[in-house]
């Protein structure tokens, strides 16, 4: 599926992506990375340059958004101000001509899905962020979509309410057996909610996998430095060892063992690998022999509650630790002290390039 905008801008290019029922799907990238387009177009409101959109093998590429069995929510709620809770669920039954006594019926079934029957009477504004959110899902969910289609939609609400909101629509799903796919920036939402990610970038998907993979084994430069805080090394084979490669960075004493069986990489070709901030740890007598390890300056001492970030320069090599808060005393104030870090081989992921 490919969507080209007037003037040349490519939007989405040539993606091709597979979603189950009952599956809970994330689309994360960045802003402008074709992830919000691509919702688009599967819910009607784009239509693709080329390319099919199948649902139980029925093409939805000519049908307008109102006749195809998917449904969006947006991230601006967009209720009826002057509707109460149940007029706005029950306003699209109204206008696909749901007889009055059947579409409350229906309407009340789905504000008992999301617990707002007790708020039936009550109009948007005398609501929450939260409760308003639940409104809009119980609209979309009384039409009893095949696909739920959801746009940024825990943007507009506060972090507390964003993260209660995120096992509230989890555990929805779960309880419909939908499929929901998901549009976010946000790499905490995506690897909290997600039963697969798809990472995107400039138009393209970059890596589709569940989110532990995604988190602990990026599989290219963009999406280790997408999720964060993993630290991203570049330097040349040095050496294979069995199924090992042992790789230099361009400060020397910067080696690296990495497990990569069958990679035919030659001795002096360039190698690109990441290693998780979570994964690197501080070793207490600052000995070790250089591989797997690097001697540090400690740059900044970032507490962050329940973990402390060590901004770190090993030569010219920006690198990042993430301990425990326990190490929050020892460390504290020790701006421009060096220390000896190292990471499990294990930890080290080979990037493709």
């Amino acid at each position: 599926m490919t969507k080209v905008f007037p003037g040349g801008t490519v939007a989405v290019d040539d993606v091709n992506l597979h979603v189950d029922h009952g599956e809970y799907v994330v689309l994360l990238g960045p802003s402008g990375c074709g992830k919000t387009t691509t919702l688009r177009m599967i819910g009607g409101h784009e239509f693709p340059t080329q390319g099919e959109i199948l649902l139980d093998g029925q093409s939805l590429v000519d049908l307008p958004p109102h006749k195809r069995p998917t449904t969006t929510v947006f991230q601006h709620f967009a209720l009826f101000p002057h509707r109460t809770t149940l007029q706005n669920v029950e306003f699209g039954l109204k206008m696909h001509g749901v007889k009055k006594d059947e579409r409350r019926e229906a309407a009340m079934r789905a504000l008992d899905m999301v617990g707002l029957v007790p708020l039936a009477d009550r109009k948007p504004n005398a609501l929450s962020g939260g409760q308003q959110q639940r409104v809009a899902l119980a609209r979309v969910l009384v039409t009893k979509p095949k696909a739920l289609l959801l746009d940024e939609p825990l943007g507009d609400l506060d972090r507390l309410l964003q993260l209660r909101m995120r096992v509230e629509l989890r555990n929805l799903q779960r309880q419909l057996g939908l499929m929901f796919i998901h549009v976010t920036h946000n790499q905490e939402e995506a690897l909290s909610m997600a039963d697969r990610i798809v990472v995107m970038n400039d138009a393209r998907i970059q890596q589709v996998a569940d989110p532990l993979t995604i988190a602990t084994k990026p599989a290219t430069e963009v999406v280790a430095r997408f999720m964060g805080d993993n630290n991203i090394l570049r330097g040349v084979v040095k050496a294979h060892e069995g199924d090992r490669l042992i790789i230099e960075g361009d400060e020397q004493h910067l080696r690296v063992s990495v497990h990569a069986p069958g990679d035919g990489r030659a001795i002096g070709s360039p190698a690109m690998i990441s290693v998780r901030a979570a994964a690197v740890t501080v070793e207490a007598n600052g000995s070790g022999d250089g591989l797997n390890s690097a001697e540090c300056e400690i740059v900044f001492v970032e507490f962050l509650g329940d973990l402390v970030k060590l901004h770190l320069l090993a030569g010219d090599e920006r690198m990042l630790a993430k301990v425990g808060a326990e190490h929050y005393p020892s460390l504290r104030g020790r701006e421009g002290e060096r220390i000896r870090i190292s990471w499990k081989e294990d930890d080290v992921q080979l990037l493709d390039a």
